[in-house]
């Protein structure tokens, strides 16, 4: 069983300063206190935020059905303003997850304004229960972009 889930956030800024934060490790920075509820410490175990950067993830007890996962930037376009990141190592796929993938868009509306949108892809091993798909959330995504975007539109009105 495979499947998707993705929302979008509107920007008040420019396509190529939310790129700049979105293909950068910066992002992990501004965003952590989206994350602190869950994410109990976040590594840097290679890269700068190219392809190839390797990031482990440690989580709190009780706030994911897993301890740590490791992801790796598989895609940085800077043309297409398109970004993918893998889980390579434990998480969803100690659950029974053949592949979970994150795919964030940087689009462009006009001059001035952009849609950022996060997009979950995976899929169930064979014999996983596909009610482990219920497992799949938007929402710390969703809060990391609205966080993101606060970020930058505060730092353009300053």
């Amino acid at each position: 069983m495979a499947g998707s889930v993705s929302g979008e956030v509107e920007v008040n800024a420019p396509a190529s300063m939310v790129w700049e934060l979105y293909r950068s490790l910066e992002l992990l920075t501004v965003t952590r206190k989206a994350l602190d509820k869950i994410v109990d410490k976040i590594e840097v175990l290679e890269g700068d935020g190219s392809v190839g950067t390797l990031l482990q993830f440690y989580f709190h007890p009780g706030a994911v059905p897993f301890s740590y996962y490791k992801e790796k930037f598989t895609k940085v376009d800077d043309e297409k303003m398109v970004k993918v990141v893998e889980v390579v190592e434990g998480g969803f796929l100690d659950l029974g997850f053949k592949w979970y993938l994150v795919r964030l868009d940087v689009i462009a509306k006009d001059e001035k304004s952009c849609i950022t949108r996060n997009t979950i892809e995976y899929e169930l091993k064979e014999d996983a229960d596909p009610k482990l798909a219920s497992v799949v959330s938007i929402d710390p995504l969703m809060a990391m972009m609205n966080i993101a975007a606060n970020h930058l539109v505060s730092g353009i009105k300053a």
